[in-house]
């Protein structure tokens, strides 16, 4: 008996919708793309439970004859394309002919449609990939599909969704998307018998932006548009200035087609080199065309990525279109006389006090939330506690040189740190480098402490012993704080709202995707209480925040809240700096942040001997 077998076509469509379908919301994506190719205009998207149960696309499209609709059902069945070459002349989303009969192999899969001129409509039922019934049906021209019972003939890919709360956001943010990139179409979205949200036809871009994205996003964006050599770029992208903790909004649309795209996303990246610190993502929707011959967009099962044939000249007309868009901008606020940021300030210096945006007050910039570079040279320190596993991925022992002699040979540290008073009494504060070090001058040499770096440490290990406890340090706003999110921040913070209440916030739902913050913890600045908690949402989209094993998390947030929290003063006491000095020295690991950066660094006697060349 031969081994190898050619697979019976419903296993086949299965393993296909393991590439196609991976949740709920790509059913939906791939069935309203189905209507956009049919010239629709209306379309209406209902669901229920997340998707679980029931999803249906209902458009005003051309409908198909029953021979159609038969053959859609087949697989690499398609209307779009008939030899290879057509690829290079695309202008329709679906064409693999995969969709319907994947979805159809892993549902209760029911398709009602009528053709333009004809008496009656069709109407086909397929459960689990074997067909029910074909028979005629009455319904007005266009196209209706209904998907019940999703992924019961593959109980192993159902375990894999998400609660109905998380896949029912990723099918609104999915239609949403739609809507944006077709303003001409008017959609209509409802979930368990809701209207989530209608939107008319033919509206302005800056209108969908606010009605999907709500109006704190919408009011700090600006207009873009730009042609070249048979490419277009147009769409709001955020001011200088306006940034978030992760990309989740850069959002970008290829011939109308929603894509991530990494040569746009690398585009826009380093547009706002010279407007955002690093490790803060633009806020962005850009709308990118060009002919279809120069993309490709056959790379990836669901469409998600595509590749431009010159990739080069893309990004390079992306980048100068949006620079000079943001400098023109920029240029014009700081004419008007409003405060300006440094254009290249490093992670370190973009303080949360210290680099205001270039837009407005109410758009702070602050650094990058988790800091994550790592030492390249043995930090020499001065009294150091035994090294911890954090901090043994230095490259060599940490040593410390006798001061009256270069040829005496490194002793190293006893185990046993000095007192942090003592330490802070034997390091004389020399003063101020670039605001940002603190120089001293120290019985082995001269020493350097990052002062944000040390804040950061001390901060994080404060917050982590807050933490497990059970007191909230908590502080009321004066004025509740309005936060308008999209539906997938949206699940995320109700999911996390116990988690946060423990860490004193209060946040209450205030209608769908409206809430208000009316409290906050002590080391959050009131003024900051949106930009702090879209950052946090960002992480938990990122995956980067894990909220399930709650000793884990805490220590995630604490080391997300001491980068935040952080203020340093432009100007500082002698006593205050050794304050620093001595609370640092307490902590259980003083020689990193908790971002694994160093907090000081010293300069031995023979370091600066043999540098001078004595």
């Amino acid at each position: 008996m031969p081994r190898i077998h050619v697979l019976p076509d419903r296993v086949a469509n299965q393993i296909a919708a393991g590439e196609v379908i991976e949740r709920p919301a790509a059913v939906v994506k791939e069935l309203v793309e189905n209507a956009l190719d049919a010239g629709a205009t209306r379309i209406e998207v209902e669901f229920a439970h997340g998707g679980r149960s029931l999803m249906r696309v209902e458009d005003n499209g051309c409908g198909m004859s029953r021979d159609d609709a038969g053959l859609s059902l087949q697989r690499h069945a398609t209307s779009k394309i008939a030899v290879a070459d057509d690829l290079n002349r695309l202008a329709s989303f679906g064409f693999r002919g995969e969709a319907l009969p994947s979805i159809a192999s892993v549902s209760r899969f029911l398709l009602q449609t009528r053709e333009t001129g004809a008496e009656v409509g069709t109407e086909i039922l397929i459960s689990g990939g074997k067909p029910v019934h074909v028979r005629d049906c009455g319904r007005p021209v266009g196209t209706r599909i209904e998907v019940s019972q999703l992924f019961n003939s593959v109980p192993a890919r159902r375990k894999f969704l998400k609660s109905d709360t998380t896949e029912a956001a990723h099918i609104i943010h999915c239609v949403r998307l739609y809507a944006l990139a077709f303003p001409e179409v008017g959609f209509t979205l409802i979930e368990d018998g809701r209207t989530v949200f209608r939107s008319p036809q033919n509206t302005r871009l800056a209108e969908r932006v606010m009605a999907i994205f709500g109006r704190q996003t919408a009011e700090g964006l600006i207009p873009l548009e730009a042609e070249e050599q048979g490419m277009r770029v147009s769409g709001l992208i955020g001011a200088p200035g306006q940034g978030r903790a992760t990309r989740h909004e850069m959002i970008t649309f290829i011939n109308q087609r929603p894509v991530d795209s990494r040569t746009l996303n690398y585009a826009l990246l380093e547009s706002y080199h010279e407007s955002l610190p690093k490790g803060r993502y633009p806020v962005a929707f850009v709308f990118f065309q060009i002919p279809p011959a120069e993309v490709d967009v056959n790379v990836h099962p669901a469409k998600r990525e595509v590749r431009f044939r010159s990739e080069p000249a893309v990004r390079s007309f992306v980048i100068r279109t949006v620079l000079a868009r943001l400098r023109e901008v920029s240029g014009s606020v700081a004419g008007a006389g409003l405060v300006t940021v440094a254009p290249t300030a490093p992670p370190a210096a973009a303080s949360m006090s210290s680099a205001p945006a270039l837009v407005a007050p109410a758009l702070p910039v602050s650094a990058n939330p988790i800091p994550s570079a790592s030492p390249t040279a043995p930090m020499p320190a001065l009294g150091s506690p035994p090294a911890t596993d954090a901090q043994r991925t230095w490259p060599g022992p940490v040593v410390t040189i006798h001061p009256a002699s270069t040829a005496v040979p490194p002793v190293p540290i006893q185990p046993q740190p000095p007192s942090p008073a003592d330490t802070a009494r034997k390091w004389r504060f020399l003063g101020l480098v670039h605001r940002h070090y603190a120089l001293f001058e120290t019985p082995g040499g001269l020493g350097l402490l990052d002062r944000r770096a040390a804040q950061e440490r001390i901060v994080y290990e404060e917050l982590k012993s807050t933490f497990g406890g059970d007191s909230r340090r908590s502080q009321r706003l004066l004025l509740p704080v309005p936060l308008e999110l999209d539906s997938i921040a949206t699940a995320l913070l109700i999911d996390a709202t116990p988690f946060l209440e423990k860490q004193g916030f209060e946040i209450v739902e205030f209608g769908r995707n409206f809430f208000r913050v009316e409290a906050v913890p002590d080391w959050v600045q009131p003024s900051e209480t949106e930009p702090w908690v879209r950052d946090l949402l960002g992480l938990l989209r990122e995956g980067q925040l894990h909220l399930k094993d709650l000793d884990v998390a805490r220590e995630e947030f604490a080391r997300f809240a001491s980068a935040r929290s952080v203020r340093l003063p432009e100007a500082v006491s002698e006593a205050e700096i050794h304050a620093v000095v001595a609370q640092l020295f307490r902590t259980q690991t003083p020689l990193t942040s908790p971002g694994g950066r160093p907090t000081y660094v010293e300069l031995s006697h023979g370091d600066l001997a043999r540098r001078f060349g004595r």
